[in-house]
């Protein structure tokens, strides 16, 4: 059986005390063992990220910007062939898994502007021959934790931005699905990255404690659930780290009842349920307004009566397994619990039956849930919509303001001035007007708020560059023929 090894210092690394199992979701197989990084190894790839950010900061702007370009390609042509690895190791559809690397080469696109973006200010004359400059430098070296529901786009969200700015990166992917962190390794260095710029080490926490703890890591990025995203944002912190850390979610998708009903059920069946609803922008909860409830939970459970749940290497299927047996049955939980708290099952889920051993459940809709019920207070992270019924719009916006979650939220309407005043009135990092995954393009940034972010900076995008850079500010004056003197008074700009 294979082995998975680190990728330190532009080499296959380790040869692991300790493995874990990579398994076939569609199948419940075994197919790799991933390394497992000790305290060692990983201090091994922040020394190389540490040996290599000299010479890479040095590194001109156009020369940086020029990996991005050819990298950008390579993810292009190589497309398939990164699907094919995701898919095997995660279980997502094949056109799931090429639409994750197509938003993510959006990313790779932002940074190979990198030259623009890294423009500073300047003022000249602020006082008689005195001139101010700002200039932006590299954080560092950054460690970057990620999670396995996208095991392409949300490395490059962190480590486009980090290198583009300067820094060295070491990636510390799942150990779940880490197969597509080390080709993307081999990809930016075929693309002409030096070796050690890009670190990746497989592990578990003794891995994240190392990256936190280290004092060769200025700087930590992490996307996971908001126990841990809490956690590693208060170590790395105390630490002295700058960390962005962003956590779970519960978004909400408020359908108003002057919505087209039939738009607005392919869109719930949609966000709720692409990628086995192991997404952090995944609908979750529906929020009818007044009387569109019961047609609109109709027209969905239609839908769900046609979707196919298959392999994910299967052209026919449009949602695979989810990622672990143990995750199955958790997501599962959450159903078979639902009525014991006053909701009603409309779709089980867990009752359908699939051939084989690999991690299937089937997509489950629960109607006439309420908060305080555990499958609307937690993130379930798996195909479960649960659907509140509300009388009015403020209803629907203090519903969603109630909750501790704050990553997404969308309001279907075909009215402008009730989507400007949701827009106004909602607390919460991105929104959706008739868009239910309201992910930005990568010329923005993607964040929450509450306990969807630790942190002040969202991921990719313009607050990544303030991210990962350090402003410098510089004040000149040139001597002149004028004769200088002393002078103990306290300096002024006039």
């Amino acid at each position: 059986m294979s082995l998975i090894r680190h990728h330190i210092d532009g080499a296959p690394t380790g040869d692991a005390e300790r493995r874990s199992p990579v398994y076939n979701p569609a199948t419940g197989e075994v197919q790799h063992e991933v390394a497992l990084a000790s305290e060692a190894e990983v201090a091994q790839a922040i020394a190389a990220a540490r040996a290599a950010l000299p010479a890479w900061r040095a590194t001109s702007l156009i020369k940086r910007a020029d990996v991005f370009f050819r990298l950008r390609q390579l993810l292009k042509e190589r497309t398939p062939e990164i699907a094919a690895v995701v898919t095997s190791e995660h279980g997502k559809v094949l056109s799931d898994a090429a639409g994750e690397i197509s938003r993510g080469i959006e990313n790779v696109e932002f940074a190979a502007g990198l030259v623009h973006l890294l423009k500073g200010e300047r003022s000249e004359q602020v006082a008689g021959g005195v001139d101010v400059h700002s200039v932006k430098q590299p954080v560092g070296v950054v460690g970057a934790i990620t999670p396995f529901n996208f095991p392409v786009m949300v490395p490059l969200w962190m480590v486009a931005s980090a290198i583009a700015c300067g820094n060295t990166v070491v990636l510390k992917p799942s150990e779940k699905d880490p197969s597509a962190s080390v080709l993307l390794a081999t990809l930016f260095e075929e693309a002409g990255l030096p070796a050690g710029v890009l670190n990746v080490v497989h592990g578990d926490k003794v891995a994240v404690d190392a990256i936190l703890d280290s004092p060769d890591v200025d700087a930590v990025s992490f996307v996971g659930s908001t126990p841990i995203a809490k956690t590693i944002y208060q170590r790395a912190s105390a630490n002295g780290k700058r960390v962005q850390a962003l956590g779970g979610a519960k978004n909400h998708m408020v359908v108003m009842p002057d919505a087209d009903v039939e738009a607005a059920a392919d869109a719930a069946v949609s966000a709720a349920y692409g990628s086995a609803g192991e997404r952090c922008m995944a609908v979750s909860v529906l929020v009818a307004v007044g009387d569109v409830a019961d047609d609109l939970v109709a027209g969905i459970a239609r839908r769900i009566d046609d979707l196919t749940i298959g392999d994910g290497t299967d052209a026919a299927s449009e949602m695979g397994p989810l990622i672990t047996r143990e995750h199955r049955d958790r997501v599962a939980s959450y159903v078979t619990g639902a009525t014991t708290e006053g909701a009603t099952v409309v779709v089980d889920g867990t009752t359908k039956a699939f051939d084989g051993d690999g991690f299937f459940i089937g997509v489950s809709l629960l109607d006439h849930v309420q908060p305080g019920m555990k499958a609307y207070d937690d993130e379930i992270f798996g195909p479960v919509l649960s659907v509140v019924r509300v009388d009015t719009y403020d209803e629907a916006v203090a519903l969603v303001n109630a909750n501790r979650y704050g990553n997404g939220v969308a309001i279907f309407t075909r009215d402008g001035g009730t989507s400007r005043q949701f827009e106004f009135d909602i607390e919460v990092g991105m929104v959706g007007v008739n868009v239910p995954i309201p992910v930005p393009i990568g010329a923005y940034s993607f964040g929450g708020w509450k306990d969807s972010l630790f942190g002040d900076a969202h991921i990719y995008g313009p607050e990544s560059v303030h991210f990962y850079t350090r402003s410098k500010v510089v004040t000149t004056r040139w001597p002149d023929h004028t004769p200088s003197q002393v002078d103990l008074g306290f300096p002024s700009n006039h």
